[in-house]
């Protein structure tokens, strides 16, 4: 970047982006913007769905609290934990009720089902549904009365699963917390949020929730669950202007969310096939590439077996990041490209889908997030079908179709995702040209050589002096190039 820009054109660094985003969105065949025949609808709908017939289970009084990222708005689930006897626990997980608003069919369900999902740049959200809606009218907001479809789970001390039900209700969400801040208050190094102290017993429910994700979490990886820990980086922006590159990473909180999503996720998919309906399921294979995990975990000094063993190359994992936790999360992102993309696929009743090898689950349908994706929001449309005991609302000819649409959206979001994460990454190093910084090479292969940098964290590729370089070396490199428009990085090794 010139050093003599002048204030307007640093200001101009959000809109820049945005612009980006959104031509790269009509490139990958997204629509950014809803049709006037959207607008039109949303313009009819004056407010939340709260009640639909006089049976409806009420829990508004439970502790339920959000937990999602500092900025997020479109909530779709609530948590809440409840004690039991012998050790176990009932964990109640509330997912909001967005078919009760978008009707199949309608305008507004054409678009969520071209996009598939909401596309989250560094400048801009483009939701799957207006905001009024994802982020008000069929979002569980704080202190508003929702209607949820409810996944109970009765959760063993061992961490299994002894019971479960789906049911719907309405909930009121008593408190809206932020990732981080749960984290640094459950692991002890920071003060305890001030929304949690408004509720009563909602201090010692999370604490509950927290110990109940962690056996979820340790049954899982005794399956074969993969502990896999990758970098996700985030620009940092003053105003409109972007200051910096900083490194999201997991922690406790996310967990909780993360553990009790994928334990309902199996709930509903079980729910479904023992309703003798087909459903939609997110499968990610046996790796076709696991001749490659073999040889990075030699390369570690790990010997895997022949055939893909996810509970082998878990125990792998769990060494590596314990030898050399600063270079796991590019080994991590190594071995989930080697383990292939997922997909979404129509199971039958009484089929058997491929499972989700990362996850070490079965049966995984999504179903935790219909403001977000529409995946879920399919399988919430066949969940109410079957308790009102109404017909299906889908083909398997229309669910295959479906399936086919959002494995190839969801691939194209990312991809406009990613570029805008580039093209800010660039941005944020066009005025360090000559510069040297320490980096690790996280790909080496006949395509090119690319390197993060430790800080920050964002990567590029190298295009001198990389003869010899491998995945997992460090080096020092030296930034030669920076192109906003393409996202492109170049950086030469240095001595």
């Amino acid at each position: 970047m010139d050093t003599n820009m002048t204030n307007t054109e640093e200001r101009q660094h959000r809109a820049i982006l945005q612009r980006i985003a959104r031509r790269v969105m009509i490139e990958r065949g997204l629509l950014p913007d809803f049709s006037p025949q959207a607008i039109a609808e949303l313009n009819g709908i004056h407010g939340a769905v709260t009640k639909v017939e006089e049976s409806m289970h009420d829990l508004r009084n439970l502790a339920w609290c959000s937990i999602d990222n500092d900025d997020s708005l479109d909530l779709d689930q609530l948590s809440v934990a409840e004690v039991m006897p012998e050790g176990a626990v009932k964990i109640l997980v509330a997912i909001a009720d967005v078919g009760a608003v978008v009707k199949k069919q309608s305008a507004l369900d054409d678009h969520a089902k071209h996009n598939t999902t909401s596309v989250y740049t560094a400048a801009q959200i483009f939701p799957m549904l207006p905001e009024k809606l994802s982020t008000d009218l069929t979002s569980l907001n704080f202190e508003s009365d929702r209607l949820a479809i409810i996944v109970e789970m009765v959760i063993a001390g061992d961490g299994s699963l002894q019971s479960s039900d789906i049911y719907r209700a309405t909930v009121r969400n008593h408190a809206k917390l932020a990732y981080n801040s749960v984290a640094s208050w459950l692991d002890g190094s920071g003060p305890m949020p001030k929304e949690i102290g408004t509720v009563h017993g909602l201090d010692e429910n999370l604490r509950i929730q927290d110990r109940t994700a962690r056996k979820l979490k340790s049954l899982r990886h005794e399956h074969g669950a993969l502990d896999l820990d990758t970098i996700e980086a985030h620009p940092v922006f003053d105003g409109d202007e972007i200051k910096d590159i900083e490194a999201d990473r997991r922690n406790c909180a996310k967990d909780i969310i993360e553990d009790f999503m994928i334990t309902a996720n199996g709930v509903t998919a079980r729910y479904l096939a023992a309703q003798k309906l087909p459903s939609l399921r997110r499968v990610v294979r046996t790796p076709k590439r696991w001749d490659r995990i073999v040889e990075l975990a030699l390369e570690h000094g790990f010997a895997l077996p022949k055939e893909p063993d996810s509970k082998a190359l878990d125990k792998f994992l769990l060494s590596a990041k314990t030898t050399d936790p600063l270079r796991f999360p590019d080994l991590s992102l190594s071995i989930i490209k080697l383990l292939g993309a997922g997909e979404y696929v129509v199971e039958l009743p009484g089929g058997s889908s491929a499972g989700h090898f990362g996850l070490a689950v079965k049966d995984y349908a999504h179903s935790t997030a219909p403001n977000r994706r529409y995946p879920d929001l399919i399988t919430q449309r066949l969940l109410k079908s079957t308790m009102a005991k109404d017909s299906i609302p889908y083909t398997i000819e229309e669910l295959e179709t479906l399936a086919k649409q959002c494995t190839e959206m969801e691939d194209a979001a990312k991809k406009v995702e990613r570029q805008v994460e580039k093209s800010a990454a660039a941005m944020v190093l066009e005025s360090r040209i000559n510069q040297w910084f320490d980096a690790i090479v996280t790909g080496a292969s006949a395509k090119g050589t690319w390197v993060r940098l430790l800080h920050p964290p964002v990567e590029g590729r190298v295009v001198s002096g990389f003869e010899g370089l491998d995945v997992g070396h460090r080096c020092r490199v030296q930034l030669l190039h920076t192109d906003v428009e393409r996202g492109f990085i170049d950086f030469k090794k240095v001595e």
